[in-house]
């Protein structure tokens, strides 16, 4: 099954480009999490790690993933939009008890997700933890996936969406905002302040034009496995830019990573009401 509790990974080697990174307790970095740690969406796997135990079906799978990419190529961010997303970004965890889906969310993680962590965004990770620097993932996935990959993956933690959990259990409504855009940037700065760090010694990563606010915050933006939008903002602006799909990999991944991008943010609807009854009547 994989990679078991909270057995470490194997190191990898640091960036050789940045392998000098001078220690630097002043600056951190910020990583993205759908298709920049992780290929694919990391609630996508978590839906489908559900899938296989029964908690929902494989067609309710097909139709969470529909909305996730319908989304993603047709929506736009206007405030219609924007409160349905945050309507439905965690009603798909409503009435599930917080310890039973951390224990369902380490086996799926073990099966599912682990072998799908970019080698070369982890190498990255290494070089900023090598020169002493704070690493902070950021997704708006829900922060407790958030914060178990950042545990198993040895880094500082993690910002996410946060659930309503009363009594042990979520409750399908948010605390504060979607963890999404322009939130991420205001997360970042929130962190910096609390934690002394300078922002323009700071570094941001992100495969999805949606952060250019958070990559714009830090002093070094990063692009990477970028899709269109940001690859022609990283060219305009100057950003670096790493690749790390390849060929005929690459192109197999393309229309997964699609299904699988946006996914807390998506029109999720269909999959979201599904976990909602079923998690009701369990």
């Amino acid at each position: 099954m994989g990679r078991q509790g909270q057995d470490p990974l194997p190191m990898l080697p640091v960036d050789p480009d940045a392998a000098a990174m001078p220690p630097d307790p002043a600056a951190a970095a910020f990583f993205d999490v759908d298709n920049t740690i992780m290929q694919g969406a990391s609630i996508y796997w978590l839906a489908r790690g559900l899938a296989a135990r029964s908690y929902f079906t494989a067609g309710d799978l097909a139709r969470f993933a529909w909305g996730q990419l319908r989304f993603r190529v047709l929506a736009t961010e206007n405030a219609g939009h924007m409160d349905r997303a945050r309507e439905m970004a965690l009603a798909f965890i409503e009435g599930w008890r917080v310890a039973e889906l951390e224990v369902i969310g380490e086996e799926i993680y073990d099966e599912l997700m682990a072998d799908r962590i970019w080698p070369g965004t982890r190498a990255l990770t290494e070089t900023h933890l090598a020169a002493g620097q704070r690493v902070w993932l950021v997704t708006a996935a829900p922060v407790e996936i958030g914060r178990m990959i950042a545990r198993r993956l040895g880094l500082t933690g993690a910002i996410g969406t946060v659930s309503e959990i009363e009594d042990g259990v979520y409750t399908g409504r948010l605390v504060g905002d979607l963890m999404h855009g322009p939130a991420k940037a205001e997360a970042i700065a929130r962190i910096a302040a609390a934690e002394g760090l300078d922002l323009a010694r700071c570094t941001a990563y992100s495969d999805s034009a949606n952060d250019i606010p958070m990559l714009s915050a830090v002093g070094r933006a990063v692009a990477v496995n970028p899709d269109s939008a940001l690859r022609r903002e990283a060219r305009h602006r100057g950003w670096e830019v790493r690749d790390f799909r390849t060929g005929r990999k690459a192109a197999r991944l393309a229309i997964p990573t699609a299904l699988a991008a946006g996914a807390v943010v998506g029109g999720v609807t269909a999959g979201m009401a599904v976990f909602r009854r079923r998690a009701a009547t369990r």
